[in-house]
């Protein structure tokens, strides 16, 4: 385990270091590295003969942040990204892989440095474009109601959204997020949208983009538009548990040509 300074906080990272090709993995908002396991989105378990860089984003899971809702903006998130991939790998492509928020990260990071990637696993993404709107409002809404009633509220709602069919059967879980830092973290993710049309469509290296059905927080239809606009993109879309237990091996094949 290392820490890595960044403006406000300090970031958990981690190093698999077994050789071969740089990947970096992210987890989604409210997550760390370590809930992502539980929740079977870390892809990255068994991917061997890589250098695989794992860590908790600000605020997240054992990094540190502070109550500043900018702090907390994708393209915020980018630099973070970024500056970790420059002191890891520098002057190497490496390959990216995260979900929901991450995969938002990813996105926004190679707008800024084109170069930095050589391939993407996009998991999850998040709503973006026309139907970002109405999720920034519930997140707006999520931190007001923590802000006066705690986390319990953002927990009650939470319970309250019909999970996914891909996910039926998987561990309750907790955010990794402080309740003083869980207000800060919404309204930074309420102000944040994926890049424009032109600047995904100017990502050229090899994706692929994984989505499961029945998820309005991470609709299809955003999947769908990043593969129409991405030039080398293609997509899988799970509707069951046992579909997603094959993502691991998406990566791992992704990993494979992309390197």
């Amino acid at each position: 385990m290392s820490v890595f300074s960044v403006p406000g906080a300090e970031l958990d990272v981690e190093l698999s270091d077994e050789g071969g090709h740089p990947v970096v993995q992210l987890h989604g908002l409210t997550s760390s590295r370590r809930r992502d396991r539980l929740l079977n989105l870390d892809l990255g378990r068994g991917l061997s003969g890589t250098r695989l860089l794992r860590y908790d984003a600000r605020g997240h899971g054992r990094s540190t942040g502070r109550p500043v809702s900018d702090d907390y903006r994708w393209p915020v998130l980018a630099e973070d990204l970024l500056a970790l991939l420059e002191s890891w790998f520098p002057g190497e492509r490496v390959h990216g892989v995260g979900p929901s928020m991450g995969c938002a990260t990813l996105l926004h990071a190679a707008v800024l440095d084109p170069d930095r990637f050589a391939g993407f696993t996009l998991m999850l993404p998040p709503t973006a474009w026309a139907t970002r709107a109405a999720r920034a409002t519930t997140y707006r809404a999520e931190a007001d109601a923590v802000e006066r009633d705690g986390m319990k509220a953002f927990l009650a709602a939470d319970r309250e959204e019909k999970p996914p069919p891909a996910t039926v059967g998987r561990p309750v879980t907790l955010p990794e997020i402080r309740e003083a830092l869980l207000p800060s973290v919404l309204r930074g993710a309420a102000a944040s949208d994926l890049p424009d049309a032109a600047r995904i469509a100017a990502i050229a290296v090899p994706t692929t983009v994984l989505a499961w059905i029945d998820d309005p927080g991470h609709p299809v239809s955003t999947a769908q538009e990043l593969v129409r606009l991405m030039p080398s993109a293609a997509l899988e879309i799970a509707g069951t548990p046992a579909e997603v237990d094959r993502w691991p091996e998406t990566l791992h094949d992704d990993v494979a040509r992309h390197g």
